[in-house]
């Protein structure tokens, strides 16, 4: 598909999630060259990239407009096409995202970003369902273990899990390097 018809989902890569108790470095140290390789990728294609903001005004915590910040994570405060601020999981519900994409007539999606299985996920989903087709970049998406019932999910079996639920339904999943590769040959 041709790059014009592309545009990349940053999805809540901001400086709200090191505040958070389940944060975890070392995970975030292993997806960062990822998350970095694909925005750089996306710049050299001129493939627009799109972030995705998560707020929740009033709640005091690390993603209340108040606390500050609401801002992209240290690192990643690329220039963008376009920012949209979102209140709940998916990127499309309570934004413009979807006219604005409309608009430019692009209907390929490659999805980046914090958490894999939320907002990510979600995003995904209702991309899918709006008639976009979806790349779904999990090596560029971040998750950290979770824990339900005295068992403890790794992020690596949440992100096998959110695959399986999303491939050949609502994405195509794809590695990092895949996606670069396509875009270059698209290029050449």
């Amino acid at each position: 598909m041709p790059q014009s018809k592309t545009a990349l989902l940053l999805i809540d890569v901001q400086a709200s999630f090191p505040s958070r108790d389940y944060w975890l470095e070392s995970l975030a140290q292993a997806w960062r060259p990822k998350q970095r390789a694909l925005l750089n990728a996306a710049q050299a294609s001129d493939i627009p990239i799109v972030r995705i903001l998560h707020e929740e005004p009033g709640s005091q915590g690390p993603f209340d407009p108040a606390v500050g910040l609401i801002r992209p994570l240290d690192g990643f405060d690329d220039k963008t096409a376009v920012t949209f601020h979102k209140r709940v999981h998916n990127a499309f519900s309570d934004t413009e995202l979807g006219n604005w994409l409309r608009e430019r007539d692009i209907t390929q999606l490659a999805i980046s970003g914090i958490r894999t299985e939320q907002c990510c996920e979600t995003t995904a989903r209702v991309a899918s369902d709006l008639g976009f087709s979806v790349d779904f970049v999990s090596d560029a998406t971040l998750t950290f273990p979770m824990t339900r019932n005295d068992i403890t999910w790794s992020a690596d079996d949440i992100k096998a899990r959110t695959e399986l639920v999303l491939e050949d339904r609502f994405a195509r999943i794809i590695s990092t390097q895949d996606l670069i590769n396509e875009w270059q040959n698209t290029r050449e």
